[in-house]
């Protein structure tokens, strides 16, 4: 028996790179797939059904089941009208997968309101979108093996400094994850983040010059091998592994830690109020000695 026989899955951003190879690899796992993409540009212009259409014709070709819908995620009401499509085509769903975004690069000092609100707006409300209408359903069909994973970032992890709307966007999406994995685990939901480094249309123009060498022919950075944790968290063999973040990708796959508290001080005082300068030497005493963990986006020695 296949890893995802009798499993339905909603992928966003399906239609090319790692969304495309997501839900080829769902369907080959035996998974029903709802393969979900905009077809809009890098940048968020355009629309065309072509990429979605394409993915799901050659899922059905290869023996998989596969629909395709090109739904613009930042729609509440559209998103609601997928979920349900979805639900009525096969009965059920089981999965949900964002992956879908789009970029807006610019340094904080020269990011526009609309370069803003548009990456905002596809990836973390689009999140919110998929994962609220999905949850309705969930919580109502409540005790079965349901997964929803978001695509996050080491932009948003580390702070990428040209990408202060994306990385903002990626790390909230953190955030919706953590929330929805402690709101949604009674209705039988585990809730996780992935975050990929792969070449994509999101990369490949950064070559060799960027953390990792993105060189099409760089087989280690290919979109398929940021696939098989994400089949891993979307079948019922994961139901012990909730709010966390996945890397994978260039050859590994890691578990980030979460935001745990590395230091803490505490007042002296009868009744625990600081003055400010216990505070200040407080802080300066302890918390200079803790490390600084590591930043993919610290200088260079």
């Amino acid at each position: 028996m296949a890893l995802l026989e009798n499993r339905v899955a909603l992928v966003t951003g399906a239609g090319r790179g790692i969304g495309a190879a997501v839900a080829q690899g769902l369907a080959a796992e035996g998974a029903c797939v709802v393969v979900n993409d905009l077809g809009a540009s890098l940048e968020g212009a355009g629309v065309e059904s072509g990429p979605a259409r394409e993915v799901a014709d050659g899922i059905v070709k290869a023996g998989g089941t596969a629909i395709a819908d090109d739904t613009d995620i930042t729609d509440f009401d559209a998103v609601e009208a997928m979920i349900d499509r979805a639900t009525a085509e096969f009965g059920r769903l089981d999965i949900v997968i964002n992956v879908a975004g789009i970029l807006r690069d610019g340094m904080i000092f020269k990011m526009t309101e609309d370069m803003w609100d548009a990456v905002i707006n596809v990836h973390l409300k689009g999140t919110f979108n998929t994962a609220r209408h999905a949850s309705v359903h969930w919580r109502e069909n409540r005790g079965g093996q349901y997964r929803l994973i978001n695509f996050v970032s080491g932009s948003g992890v580390y702070g990428a400094p040209s990408q202060p709307n994306y990385a903002a966007a990626k790390l909230g999406i953190v955030g919706l994850t953590y929330s929805c994995a402690n709101a949604l685990r009674g209705y039988g939901v585990t809730s996780n983040c992935i975050a990929p480094v792969a070449t994509t249309r999101m990369t490949e123009a950064l070559g060799n010059r960027g953390t990792f060498d993105y060189s099409p022919g760089n087989e280690k950075l290919s979109t398929k091998n940021v696939v098989p944790p994400v089949l891993y968290l979307a079948s019922s063999r994961s139901d012990w592994l909730n709010r966390r973040i996945i890397a994978a990708g260039n050859g590994r796959i890691s578990l980030y830690t979460n935001y745990d508290e590395q230091v803490a001080v505490e007042a002296e005082t009868e009744n625990s109020v600081w003055s400010n300068e216990a505070a200040f030497e407080a802080m300066e005493c302890s918390f200079k000695e803790a490390k600084e963990p590591p930043n993919a986006f610290d200088p260079k020695p």
